[in-house]
């Protein structure tokens, strides 16, 4: 096996792990077995657990953003274009369910660990919120596309989609058009309504 495919073994087998057991629980000698490996072999691909632990937060978090930036822009109208967004995302999470519980997962009670995931995580939504702000109307939900608005806004999106994701790693035998129905009927027509001109004004 090369060392390329033999990272890719100890990757998925730690992803499963860290899913599992979460970071304080997971250990390197657990990950080295389901990978068939030594321990040794692991610490020849990833200098510590710890970066292990970042490798697979980056990759995750660098894959869904693909997703977005795949089949969210394009000519196609708009709901289209989200909708088929949103299957994309799940379907990754359907291919990737213990990369959801990973990524997802509350906080681990290891405050480094925890920082470093906030940290991972606040560099991922840098790099993909000007795709959404790109998006016809956005200004709208939020009453900017800079600044606090786009982020308000990233974390009703996050908060459905991610909220959903571990709910949905509990009841596996509901089928993805079921979820993305759900994803799409909370989030897609308070934004078209808000494309269109219509808006939230609170009452006297």
């Amino acid at each position: 096996m090369t060392a390329a495919a033999r990272r890719e073994v100890i990757e998925t087998a730690a992803t499963e792990v860290f899913a599992e057991r979460g970071y304080p629980g997971a250990a390197i000698d657990e990950i080295a077995r389901r990978s068939g490996v030594t321990p040794p072999v692991v610490y020849d691909h990833f200098a510590s657990k710890r970066d292990l632990y970042r490798r697979l937060l980056e990759r995750h978090f660098a894959e869904l953003r693909e997703v977005w930036r795949r089949h969210l822009p394009g000519d196609d109208p708009p709901r289209e274009r989200f909708a088929r967004s949103i299957d994309a995302w799940f379907a990754y999470i359907e291919s990737h369910p213990f990369a959801g519980l990973m990524l997802f997962r509350e906080a681990s009670g290891d405050p480094d660990v925890d920082a470093m995931h906030a940290e991972v995580a606040a560099r991922s939504r840098a790099a993909i919120l000007p795709l959404f702000a790109a998006e016809p109307g956005a200004e709208g939900l939020a009453g900017s596309v800079i600044g606090e608005g786009l982020e308000m806004a990233w974390v009703v999106l996050r908060g459905v989609l991610q909220g959903l994701a571990i709910w949905w790693t509990d009841h596996p035998g509901v089928p993805r058009e079921q979820v993305v129905a759900t994803a799409m009927n909370s989030l897609w027509f308070g934004f078209e309504r808000v494309t269109e001109g219509e808006g939230w004004v609170p009452l006297d």
